[in-house]
C-alpha cells in the first residue's frame, strides 16, 4: 500500500521526542522533522513567517495528525492547523501520546483532547474526528500497528 503524505500537529517544546518515534516508524510519511533551530527561527519571524511555514509544509497533505500531549489543546499554532485541516477537507485525526515514553521526560499527564474546542460540521451534521488512546502498557506497537489504518479512514471521513 503506497504510503499517504501527512502533517503532524504537535506541541514542540514537550512532544518532539514523542513525536519524533512516531515519524520513525516509516508507517506514512510525514513532514521532515523540523529541528530546535529551524522552528525557533521561523518563531522569532512573527505569526506571517509562522503562517507560511505551516501553509508550505502543510500544501500536500492529505491529512492532519494532531499529538495529543499534556499542552497540546492550549497551543494557538496547533488550533490553527486544526482549523486549516478541516476548512480544507483533510483528514483529521488525533492520537493520545502520553504513553509513549519521552528520553527526557518519561511519560506525561493525558492531554485534552484539542478537538472540544471545535464544533465540526459535515453539511448540517455536527462531526467528531476521531481521537485514539493507545494502552499504556504497548502505546508504541499499538500505534505503529494502526497508523496507516488510522489515516486512511480519515481521508475516507473527509472525501
Amino acid at each position: 500500500m503506497a504510503r499517504v503524505p501527512v502533517f503532524y500537529s504537535f506541541h514542540f517544546d514537550n512532544d518532539v521526542m514523542r513525536v519524533q518515534q512516531i515519524r520513525q516508524m516509516g508507517m506514512i510519511d510525514g513532514d521532515e522533522p523540523v529541528s530546535k533551530n529551524d522552528w525557533e527561527t521561523v518563531k522569532r519571524s512573527g505569526s506571517s513567517a509562522i503562517e507560511r511555514w505551516i501553509d508550505a509544509n502543510m500544501k500536500y497533505k492529505r491529512c492532519v495528525v494532531v499529538l495529543i500531549g499534556t499542552e497540546t489543546h492550549a497551543r494557538p499554532w496547533v488550533q490553527h492547523e486544526i482549523r486549516k485541516a478541516w476548512t480544507e477537507n483533510r483528514g483529521l485525526l488525533g492520537i493520545h501520546i502520553h504513553s509513549l515514553r519521552c528520553p527526557n521526560q518519561g511519560i506525561c499527564a493525558k492531554g485534552i483532547n484539542p478537538f472540544d474546542q471545535f464544533e465540526f460540521r459535515d453539511g448540517g451534521t455536527i462531526v467528531r474526528p476521531p481521537v485514539y488512546d493507545p494502552p499504556s502498557h504497548d502505546a508504541y506497537n499499538h500505534i505503529k500497528n494502526n497508523l496507516a489504518a488510522w489515516v486512511n479512514d480519515a481521508i475516507a471521513r473527509r472525501t
